[in-house]
């Protein structure tokens, strides 16, 4: 008897499959000086640091921003620009942005006031570099045929 499987599973599978090669190339040490970087300096998220399950939320959006721009890689790939790119998934990095502003805020206590800009600028930076390098990584994976 054969298994009968549907196009969604098919696809859901070889999504997984790219995601695990892709993660591969991501490096722990990095994570943890980008977080340190952009949000251990500033006066409002120093003392947010010290709890790990903020950093953790860091690394999440981290990956996640890193593995949208991976998966847009191939139009990159196919010629398309990286602004015309970046348009594409201007919904899905604005959400990661949001979630990561409002993460902060919620364990900051309103402790912001005045600096809540910075900080939604410092995970609007944060969230777009990891973008770029899971782009590039993407792409050049493909122009290795790694994908």
């Amino acid at each position: 008897m054969n298994v009968i499987t549907t196009f969604k599973e098919k696809r859901r599978e070889k999504q997984i499959k790219y995601e695990r090669t892709v993660l591969k190339d991501l490096s722990i040490k990095v994570l943890k000086s980008r977080v340190q970087h952009f949000f251990g300096s500033s006066r409002i998220t120093s003392n947010l640091m010290m709890n790990s399950g903020i950093e953790e939320a860091c690394y999440d959006i981290a990956i996640e921003a890193f593995l949208l721009g991976a998966k847009f890689s191939k139009f990159g790939y196919y010629g398309e620009r990286t602004e015309d790119i970046r348009k594409r998934c201007y919904k899905e990095e604005k959400h990661l942005t949001d979630t990561l502003y409002n993460f902060l805020l919620y364990w900051g206590h309103g402790d912001e006031g005045i600096m809540s800009e910075s900080l939604f600028y410092s995970c609007e930076q944060y969230v777009q570099i990891w973008w770029e390098d899971g782009f590039r990584n993407g792409e050049r994976r493909r122009k290795l045929r790694l994908h």
